[in-house]
């Protein structure tokens, strides 16, 4: 079964020119295995990380992420339990959104910090078609990174 990529203009004050959106699709559950398949960057990006059924109106945030095709980790003020939904919202190159949504594996205490907590997602209900779009990025993302620090 493959999902539908949406492409809208977008309204975050001009923020963004296309808009991709994840559609609730059935997801085989990856394995650890799998996680470990895709390769990780850990990146600062415009993102917006809510619980699914908040109905707020989402405000991308300058981020620090760790990234894969296979899910994301980042730290949070708020404590997210295992099983629970994220709504995730990410700025990607060229203005691009894309929107999907990543259950909370677990939560792990800073414990440099009082009330924060590093957590860790994996993306849910994405299709093969979109895990690829986010692939593409991802390795955009690589290239610029390794052009901006190791270009003479």
């Amino acid at each position: 079964m493959h999902g539908t990529i949406h492409r809208t203009e977008c309204r975050n004050r001009g923020a963004c020119q296309v808009c991709y959106t994840s559609t609730a699709m059935p997801d085989p559950q990856s394995s650890a295995r799998d996680r470990r398949n895709y390769f990780r960057i850990t990146i600062v990006l415009p993102v917006s990380i809510q619980r699914e059924m908040d109905s707020a109106e989402s405000v991308l945030t300058e981020k620090s992420v760790n990234l894969s095709a296979g899910g994301l980790g980042f730290v949070s003020e708020l404590a997210h339990q295992p099983g629970e939904i994220l709504a995730i919202t990410l700025g990607l190159q060229e203005q691009v959104l894309f929107k999907t949504q990543a259950e909370v594996l677990r939560q792990d205490p800073l414990p440099s910090r009082v009330h924060a907590y590093r957590i860790h997602a994996r993306f849910v209900r994405m299709s093969d078609h979109d895990r690829e779009l986010l692939i593409g990025h991802i390795m955009r993302l690589q290239r610029a990174h390794l052009h901006e620090h190791y270009s003479a």
